[in-house]
């Protein structure tokens, strides 16, 4: 029977964000599942074959918001916060991909799903890839949203073009120990404002309440250090893709990325992980934040293949 702290209410959960979608709560709800010790935070409604949402830096579950209505006429959809995000708990450990990826698996287990498709953005997108890689039986189909694999690409130049330094500046900066944290602390409005103003295609393509939300998120006891862990483990991840590489995916992949920072490197990206890429599609006038800057775009690309059943 599931206790009172297994249905978070208040800011982070289901019923306490601003700015959804009308109807979203007659739908979803949030609920906070036990895996091997960790606590992790799903918002999880509609009806059909599981999807499981899986986001990344540094967004937590409501990065998903403007789509999950559509995708739950025809799915049960499963967004979650990874550990280190949102009402997920946050260790000091276990952000590298392996951990993530046997983590998620988990989790589906748990909530009964032999079977389930997935969408994963960022860093979502590498443990999508790392949950196929290592245990790909469960995963029928899985979306990979506008992200660069640590251990796939070629490393830009430290001193690269003003394009590309604008992009994955955050890299290193979010790799550093101890002192990424000293200088964000009590600035998350300035740093996190800047990644949105300068990562989406548009200043102001993501709208101030969100950002005001994702700000607040990172002000939660443990989530700053947390969000850094996931760059920290980058060496980690990269040894950990040098395994994977051996061999393709076999799962079938659709990629889509927006136009506004490097959306046509994709194609590369995803080839070398998959044997089995559907296509990829490339939104104009789109920037990271594919979820939020072009809803309908993504939807129109990712339910035709989601819903294939061959």
């Amino acid at each position: 029977m599931r206790t009172p702290t297994d249905t978070p209410t208040g800011f982070g959960s289901a019923t306490g964000v601003p700015g959804l979608p009308e109807g979203f709560t007659d739908t979803f709800t949030s609920a906070l599942v036990d895996v091997d010790g960790v606590r992790l935070h799903t918002v999880s409604g509609g009806d059909g074959p599981p999807l499981l949402l899986v986001g990344g830096w540094p967004q937590f579950w409501y990065q998903w918001r403007l789509v999950m209505p559509a995708l739950a006429e025809h799915f049960t959809v499963i967004a979650v916060d990874p550990r280190g995000s949102g009402l997920s708990d946050k260790p000091d450990t276990g952000y590298d991909s392996t951990t993530s990826a046997a983590e998620f698996h988990r989790l589906m287990q748990i909530l009964g799903h032999d079977r389930f498709s997935m969408i994963g953005h960022d860093i979502g997108m590498w443990t999508g890839y790392a949950m196929a890689a290592d245990h790909p039986g469960p995963i029928e189909r899985m979306v990979l949203v506008d992200a660069i694999v640590p251990g796939v690409s070629p490393s830009p130049p430290l001193l690269g073009d003003r394009r590309t330094s604008d992009f994955l500046w955050h890299f290193n900066f979010n790799r550093a120990h101890g002192v990424n944290e000293e200088l964000v602390a009590g600035r998350e409005d300035v740093y996190f404002g800047h990644q949105f103003r300068t990562k989406a295609a548009h200043p102001a393509a993501i709208a101030p309440e969100a950002v005001e939300t994702y700000v607040r998120a990172m002000r939660l006891p443990g989530a700053l250090k947390a969000s850094f862990e996931y760059y920290r483990a980058i060496d980690d991840i990269m040894e950990q893709t040098r395994t994977r590489l051996r061999q393709k995916i076999s799962t079938p992949v659709l990629a889509v990325a927006g136009d506004a920072l490097g959306g046509e490197n994709m194609a590369d990206e995803v080839n070398a992980l998959a044997s089995e890429v559907t296509d990829v599609v490339v939104i104009e006038n789109c920037g990271h934040y594919v979820p939020e800057e072009a809803p309908q775009a993504l939807l129109d690309a990712a339910l035709p293949f989601l819903l294939r059943r061959s």
